[in-house]
């Protein structure tokens, strides 16, 4: 199986899941949170160094569970907009769409 790059969204989104899964952690050792999770230390640490931008879901699940992160607050961190972003085709469309009928 060949896998396709990274696009950008995807590594920067990485590296969000991975600042966020560190913050979580604060000063619990990786080794424990990663044997909780049922993970190995090294995927672990390779999600939070942001080498690994697109993860397993169930890893992550399982990661945000031992952290006790919802799923929601991750999703939403990961896909948060930077300061001056604007939705791009369809979606900036669909949105203005919506606004001309209120």
């Amino acid at each position: 199986m060949v896998r396709l790059p990274l696009t950008p969204a995807e590594v920067e989104r990485g590296q969000r899941l991975g600042a966020l899964l560190r913050r979580a952690r604060g000063e619990r050792s990786m080794l424990e949170t990663a044997l909780e999770a049922r993970v190995s230390p090294e995927t672990l640490r390779k999600i939070e160094s942001g080498r690994v931008a697109t993860p397993a879901f169930p890893t992550i699940a399982a990661i945000a569970a031992v952290l006790g992160l919802s799923l929601d607050a991750v999703w939403a961190e990961i896909n948060r907009p930077e300061p001056g972003d604007e939705p791009a085709g369809p979606v900036r469309g669909a949105r203005e769409r919506l606004a001309s009928y209120g």
